[in-house]
């Protein structure tokens, strides 16, 4: 870390706080906004999480429209057909709230305004030519940390694959994060996307990109998980539980754009496509495996996280320490009711040579994986996986 330039990337500017929703109206106005587009979901405007933005924006005298047509694991056609509107209707500034799904879409619109062609035109790292317009993201859900990340995922249907669009012009002009949009979220999905924030900050810790900047902002992601999840997951209205996972999630997603992502991610992504797993739930059900097979590449950092979720490993060695961190992970996702075996989600044994073939796909995210994988090795996880 110390002969290289670590670089830190987030939002301009990241607001925390029960109420902070109240404040989207003189964020727009400082961005000169006079016409806003809301992006989101049904399921959003149907909880009456958009009202408080709308109210703020009105109070600001800022006419502002809603867009509420994105599906999970956002098809490309969803930003596309967003983008086109938000151009023929001159708005000038965007504001995304929801899940990750939302948040995504929403940073895929703004810059598709200013850019020509489609938003898969752009797919990989910094291809966007032009800035976008200016964004507000307000996140629904603990989990994504998408408010505060550089990269956009999109489904391409035309191959059914997921593409990623990196840039430094996605980061949000604010980000906004508000504990109490995330209460009514139900168990399930409360236990999903927490574990999605886990992950992020679990593989960015380990990473062998990690900076100074991510591990200090994943080890305390990882602290506030472990002692917050179970308490959100059992109670929905446990204010303090919902803030520090809140804010642990906005944590992890500024640590993997520091420090990156790794085999979870890429062992994770057949389940969710072939399975239709959500994105957290695929992550969480691969966890424990991947930290297994991986520890002794970093046995000191995963003694570090098992300290940080609360294991004790007074007079442990550093691999035993490692050792009780995987036990920690399935006593987590067994107290939030999250299956950890492949076979509970309709996967067959037949079925595995298609999990490999997919997470063979996905091998960039072993790139920055403590430690290297074969083609057998992702085979071995899958098969104790099951």
């Amino acid at each position: 870390m110390m002969t290289k330039a670590n670089t830190f990337l987030s939002p301009n500017k990241v607001m925390l706080g029960n109420g902070a929703v109240s404040h989207v109206g003189r964020e727009a106005e400082r961005l000169g906004a006079e016409k806003a587009l809301i992006v989101t979901d049904e399921g959003v405007v149907k909880a009456g999480l958009v009202e408080g933005v709308g109210e703020s924006l009105r109070a600001h005298k800022i006419h502002a429209e809603i867009f509420d047509k994105v599906e999970a694991e956002p098809p490309a056609r969803i930003v596309d057909e967003c983008a086109q509107v938000a151009r023929d209707e001159g708005y000038d500034i965007i504001i995304g709230i929801g899940g990750g799904s939302s948040l995504d879409v929403a940073k895929g619109v703004a810059i598709m305004a200013t850019n020509k062609g489609k938003v898969v035109d752009y797919a990989g790292t910094d291809l966007v030519p032009i800035r976008g317009l200016p964004k507000v993201l307000l996140p629904t859900t603990a989990g994504t940390g998408s408010e505060v990340t550089r990269v956009l995922v999109i489904t391409d249907e035309s191959d059914k694959s997921k593409k990623a669009v990196f840039s430094d012009f996605i980061l949000a002009d604010v980000a906004i994060v508000d504990p109490l949009l995330t209460i009514s979220m139900p168990p399930a999905i409360t236990a999903d996307t927490g574990m999605d924030a886990l992950v992020h900050a679990i593989e960015t810790y380990v990473s062998v990109n990690a900076t100074p900047f991510s591990d200090v902002l994943a080890i305390e992601a990882i602290h506030l998980i472990a002692e917050n999840l179970p308490a959100a997951y059992a109670k929905a209205s446990n204010i303090e539980a919902r803030f520090n996972m809140a804010l642990a999630a906005t944590l992890a997603g500024m640590a993997f754009t520091s420090g990156g992502l790794g085999a979870v991610h890429a062992l994770a992504y057949a389940l969710g496509t072939e399975y239709h797993l959500s994105h957290g739930r695929s992550n969480a059900v691969m966890l424990p495996y991947v930290v297994d097979y991986n520890k002794i590449g970093n046995l000191s950092k995963y003694a570090n996280i098992a300290r940080a979720m609360g294991e004790n490993i007074e007079g442990l060695s550093t691999y035993e320490a490692a050792e009780r961190l995987v036990t920690g992970l399935h006593w987590l996702l067994e107290n939030i009711s999250i299956p950890t075996k492949i076979s509970a989600y309709g996967v067959s044994r037949e079925d595995i040579p298609k999990l490999v073939e997919g997470g063979m796909k996905q091998n960039r995210f072993f790139v920055p994986n403590p430690r290297n994988l074969t083609e057998e090795d992702v085979k071995n996880i899958y098969i104790s996986a099951f």
